[in-house]
């Protein structure tokens, strides 16, 4: 019987293959990290492979051009958005209007964090429209929709448990709320501070309120 061993290979190791969906998932979130801190449009895609160590024919493997990843990308920032708000925003042992200053002292401290370098992926996508597709721009409408329905979910808890006056419409300050706050990140990032952002919270807090 034959026991020998086979040869131990010389030279460099096998290449173990990322899995497709670690692939995938991967691109995401370089992505993410890019596209927070700079334009979508002045990141040019070898940037993001380079980042990311992925070829550009694995790339397109995953996604048939630049727009349809930058859609996955708001698709997956979306998702982890609404996550965090619902986190905030329906935490039951926390009266309502606190929910809402709760959240915005969590995005203030993620703003701290990368030294007001990064900042919503959707906000920062909406200064570029004019290089955007009909489809890119529904999609980023379709964010600020299910955002303003968190805010607004929140605001009228806070009409049920009589904290705010019934006569506010929820609906428009829900949407003025992200107006305002988009606004404020900006002027975060400009500034390199948290006043904006505090600032915006207590103008909007005294608009609900009086």
């Amino acid at each position: 019987m034959n026991t020998a061993q086979a040869p131990a290979r010389r030279g460099r190791p096998p290449k173990i293959p990322r899995e497709n969906a670690d692939t995938k998932a991967h691109l995401i979130r370089v992505g993410l990290e890019t596209l927070t801190e700079f334009g979508f449009s002045a990141t040019g895609l070898d940037t993001i492979l380079k980042k990311a160590g992925v070829p550009k024919g694995s790339f397109y493997h995953y996604f048939k051009s630049k727009e349809a990843f930058g859609i996955a990308l708001v698709n997956a920032y979306d998702e982890y958005f609404i996550t965090k708000l619902k986190k905030y925003l329906t935490d039951s042992s926390t009266p309502p209007l606190e929910r809402l200053i709760h959240f915005t002292q969590s995005a203030i401290m993620g703003m701290q964090k990368y030294q007001y370098k990064r900042g919503c992926l959707v906000g920062n996508l909406n200064q570029e429209l004019n290089h955007l597709s009909n489809e890119f721009k529904t999609r980023l409408l379709q964010s600020y929709v299910a955002w303003q329905q968190q805010v607004e979910q929140c605001l009228n808890e806070a009409q049920q448990q009589g904290t705010l006056a019934k006569s506010v419409n929820t609906k428009l300050m829900s949407e003025y709320f992200w107006i305002g706050w988009e606004g404020a990140v900006m002027r975060a990032k400009l500034t390199q501070s948290s006043k904006p952002l505090t600032l915006y919270t207590e103008m909007f807090l005294r608009a609900l309120l009086t």
